[in-house]
C-alpha cells in the first residue's frame, strides 16, 4: 500500500542540490522549522538558486508536503554542525522543513504528514530512531529549530525518535560525556549543549544544569548511543 504522505506529495523541484560526497548513503533525517510567514514563501527561497538553500521536503500546517530534492541526492539544508561522529551532515542526511516560526505548536496536519513521511523514510534508509534530530541538536551554537513548542515525545512514542524515561541522576561532571553519547558534538559550549538539550527535552528547563538534565542525558546515553553498532541483516 502507498505511503499516505507519498500520495499527496506535490514535485516542486529545487536547484539547489548535488550528490552526495563520497559516495555515502543518508543515515540521518534533520527536522527544520521555517522560520518565515508563509509555506509558500519558505518554497520559493528554498527553490531560489541566489539563496542556496533546500531541504528535501517542506509540510506546510494544513498538511500539504512538496518534495524539493530527491533522497538520494543532497540537500543543502543543515550547514556546518555535527551528529555523533558525522561531521558533514549534508550529505548523511534527509532534511525536512515544516512551516512554522517557532512560537505556536505545530498543526495535527502537518504533524500528521511528518509522522508518514517520516516512517517511509527511515524504512527506506534503515535510519534508526536516535538519529532523527532537530537542527538544534546538530548545530547547538547557532540553531534553535524546531524549537521548544515541537512535540518529540509524540514522536517517539511512534517509535520515530527517542524520548527519556528519566529516573537515575548522573553526576553533573558527567555532562559533557553523557552530551557526546547522547550524540552532541564536543566542540560546543557547556552554554550552548545546555540549551540544545534542554530545546529537545526539556524546553521548561531554567537556570544552570540540574540533575533532572542529567537524568535525561544518562537515560538516553544508555539506552540510544548515537553510534551503537547496526543489528545484523
Amino acid at each position: 500500500m502507498a505511503d499516505p504522505a507519498q500520495r499527496a506529495v506535490i514535485c516542486q523541484p529545487s536547484p539547489n542540490f548535488g550528490a552526495r560526497r563520497g559516495g555515502v548513503l543518508p543515515d540521518i533525517l534533520v527536522i527544520h522549522y521555517t522560520n518565515m510567514q508563509t509555506a509558500e514563501a519558505a518554497l520559493a527561497r528554498l527553490c531560489d538558486p541566489d539563496a542556496a538553500v533546500s531541504c528535501h521536503y517542506l509540510i506546510a500546517e494544513d498538511g500539504r508536503l512538496w518534495q524539493l530534492v530527491p533522497e538520494a541526492e543532497r540537500a543543502w539544508h543543515a550547514g556546518l554542525g555535527c551528529w555523533g561522529a558525522v561531521d558533514e551532515i549534508n550529505s548523511r542526511s534527509i532534511g525536512i522543513e515544516l512551516a512554522n516560526r517557532g512560537t505556536h505548536p505545530f498543526p495535527e496536519p502537518q504533524m500528521h504528514v511528518l509522522e508518514e513521511l517520516v516512517r517511509g523514510i527511515m524504512a527506506r534508509w534503515s535510519i534508526p530512531p536516535e538519529r532523527v534530530i532537530g537542527h538544534s541538536d546538530m548545530a547547538p551554537d547557532r540553531k534553535n529549530d524546531p524549537g521548544p513548542r515541537f512535540d518529540w515525545r509524540r514522536l517517539a512514542l511512534r517509535g520515530l525518535a527517542v524520548w527519556p524515561n528519566a529516573v537515575d541522576p548522573a553526576p553533573t561532571e558527567a555532562f559533557r560525556t553523557l552530551c557526546a553519547r547522547v550524540g552532541y558534538g564536543t566542540a560546543f559550549t557547556d552554554e550552548d549543549l545546555l540549551r540544545a538539550v534542554r530545546l529537545r527535552f526539556r524546553p521548561w528547563g531554567q537556570g544552570p544544569l540540574v540533575p533532572a538534565d542529567m537524568a535525561v542525558l544518562a537515560d538516553i546515553a544508555a539506552r540510544f548511543p548515537v553510534d551503537r553498532p547496526a543489528p545484523p541483516a
